[in-house]
């Protein structure tokens, strides 16, 4: 009865997780990190079962992980400017912007993160995480782009991620894990009518209300232990297949299409005594799988379209980050987390003009936490994040007589608290 009516609650507040706003964007538009513990090792940990929400970075963990319910929310705060250096050349047949430094308006987020599991027996579970995969959101005070139609210019791109996952110990100690993932998305873009000469469908290129996008894919994994010391683990989700952006295929590739792309994960853990564990990743993000991201502005826009196959988009490349992170059991059940990642931004300095709509430059990740364990079965967190400010710079690609630069910049903090309990079978 206890675990009936937990669950209902879960599903309570999973429906309004479903209809929150989840926008943010670290690693390109990737968060740094899923759940508050793996948040607090700066998104490292594919190796260590630590709670239900571990099952997002690996599925396989859940095999050790008790009966719990986790309830995770952050308060996100991007800093996003960028700014232009030099005069419109004037000249017929360019594209100059207007020199000065323009800031984004919105600078406060909240998103919550949730996860469950059950244990079906000693070797087996099965879990379900709700969580915000990423997003971008930039919203300029100007008509950067001379937009008759619009007084501000920017993009907003909210993901959101439910997933089911089931998980065996095959072998004591080593498990597999695999997890049925459905994705939603949300996206609006205004202030970019002067490219509607471009456009393969300039009705569906900027202004239009909110465009939905739905679809399906999947992750495995694996974790395992080798004596008392080392924890090895890997995964890889696949890309999710999207349905288009009706409202804006006349802006990205292949008439609205943005698939979310694959990624993969592995790393290790050593666990030199009781109370410390060290812990380094490796993460993968394939942008170039998707023609909406990867394409480059130049010169595909002189040579295609908006929303064809070829069509311009942002430019971004692969992302490859590395993931450190250290946990130490302290005094009376508190745990000391920390975490350092690096991961060289997505954004070629070629691609500023474009990205100035999704400027996804930071490219580091401080992280730290604690938690304390309570009663034996319930636990509190807090996280913080801070990403120093990344940039990139180049010459504006629409204008070369004029010699004008783009910089586009961003930093982050974030804070986040979470409460985790665990039922005993």
């Amino acid at each position: 009865m206890i675990h009936k009516k937990i669950s209902l609650v879960f599903i309570a507040i999973t429906l309004t997780v479903i209809y929150s706003n989840n926008t943010f964007a670290t690693d390109g538009y990737f968060r740094h990190g899923y759940g508050i513990k793996y948040s607090a090792l700066a998104g490292s940990g594919v190796a260590v079962p630590l709670s239900s929400l571990g099952a997002i970075t690996n599925p396989a963990g859940l095999a050790f992980v008790p009966t719990q319910y986790n309830f995770n929310i952050a308060f996100f705060s991007p800093m996003r400017e960028y700014t232009v250096e030099g005069n419109p050349s004037g000249f017929e047949g360019t594209f100059g912007l207007l020199p000065g430094t323009i800031e984004s308006e919105t600078k406060l987020f909240a998103f919550p993160t949730l996860g469950a599991n059950w244990k079906v027996n000693p070797m087996m579970a099965v879990g379900v995480v709700v969580y915000g995969n990423g997003g971008m959101n930039t919203d300029y005070p100007t008509q950067t782009f001379y937009d008759p139609t619009s007084t501000s210019t920017g993009v907003n791109l909210e993901q959101l991620f439910v997933g089911a996952s089931y998980a065996i110990e095959f072998v004591k100690d080593h498990s597999l894990g695999i997890t049925a993932l459905f994705a939603w998305q949300k996206f609006r873009a205004k202030g970019i009518a002067s490219f509607s000469p471009f456009s393969s469908d300039p009705a569906n290129l900027t202004g239009n209300s909110n465009s939905i996008s739905t679809g399906f894919g999947g992750k495995v994994g694996y974790q395992g232990q080798f004596g008392n010391i080392l924890r090895v683990g890997a995964s890889f989700q696949t890309k999710m297949y999207m349905s288009e952006f009706d409202r804006y295929k006349g802006l990205f590739a292949e008439m609205g299409d943005f698939d979310i792309p694959a990624n993969w994960q592995a790393g290790i853990a050593v666990m030199p005594n009781q109370e410390l564990t060290l812990i380094l990743d490796v993460q993968q993000i394939l942008y170039s799988q998707v023609k909406s991201i990867n394409n480059p502005l130049i010169p595909n826009l002189q040579t295609s379209q908006l929303g064809n196959d070829d069509g311009a988009g942002f430019g971004w490349e692969d992302m490859t980050i590395i993931k450190f992170g250290a946990m130490y059991k302290l005094l009376q059940s508190w745990t000391l987390y920390g975490g350092y990642s690096y991961g060289k931004q997505p954004i070629p300095d070629s691609e500023t003009l474009f990205n100035i709509l999704a400027p996804g430059v930071v490219e580091h990740h401080i992280t730290l936490g604690l938690s304390k364990m309570f009663c034996n079965s319930q636990e509190i967190m807090i996280a913080l994040m801070y990403a120093p400010a990344g940039t990139v710079k180049g010459v504006n690609p629409l204008d070369p007589p004029s010699g004008q630069t783009i910089e586009l910049k961003m930093n982050q903090f974030q804070f986040e608290v979470g409460y985790a309990f665990s039922l005993v079978q």
